[in-house]
């Protein structure tokens, strides 16, 4: 069984530094994160573009445009009447707050996005963490599979929640390296059909093991 800071450490050296969030601002990150829900990144990259190139991404400008516009541009994320209005809700929001900065320095950031329709624990924590520099773990579906199958931890969010962050040094960056991480090896190595003699965590993972094992 693996400790949380010697598989970050482990994925680390195997990967390398990961930068995350792709964005090129807060607004952006926090737009990037409610589109990429049940979808790859790939769609939300051309949603974000076609944001873009019509001025868009500005939270006073989101919350006005007409939603069958908004629709037809990020329709690339599927659920996109969903994300529609969870994007205006948050706009709304941001803009209420006077900024995107003030909405982020907010107290108890977390729980002003989970105040708002449509936004989830993984969704929320994305934000606080990539955008708001809030210390908080952020947990997947790459997350918990990675986990269950090396650790044997499973359980609600918030129980893996804590299991990561009661493991490791709080901290922005080595969080959000971690998550982006983790991300990387449940995409291409620790799949649901998982590659596993290559991936670097195989000496203490039973799953890699016993796949190994009888390859």
């Amino acid at each position: 069984m693996l400790e949380p800071m010697e598989i970050y450490y482990r994925l680390m050296e195997y990967f390398g530094p990961q930068d995350w969030w792709p964005a090129e601002n807060d607004f952006e990150m926090m737009v990037g994160a409610i589109l990429t829900q049940n979808v790859n990144w790939n769609n939300v990259e051309k949603a974000l573009s076609a944001l873009r190139d019509e001025d868009l991404l500005d939270p006073n400008m989101l919350l006005e445009v007409d939603e069958s516009t908004l629709q037809e541009l990020i329709k690339p994320t599927g659920f996109y009447r969903q994300k529609t209005k969870r994007l205006k809700r948050l706009c709304r929001a941001v803009v209420e707050a006077g900024s995107t900065q003030e909405f982020l320095e907010q107290k108890d950031l977390e729980r002003k996005l989970l105040d708002i329709k449509g936004i989830g624990p993984e969704t929320a924590d994305s934000i606080a963490l990539y955008a708001g520099d809030v210390p908080v773990f952020v947990v997947d579906s790459y997350t918990k599979r990675i986990l269950k199958r090396v650790n044997r931890i499973e359980g609600s969010y918030k129980k893996v929640q804590n299991y990561l962050e009661g493991g490791t040094e709080r901290d922005v960056v080595i969080y959000g390296e971690f998550h982006a991480l983790l991300v990387e090896l449940g995409k291409n190595i620790c799949k649901k059909d998982p590659d596993c003699r290559i991936c670097p965590l195989k000496s203490s993972c039973l799953i890699a093991q016993k796949n190994v094992s009888t390859s």
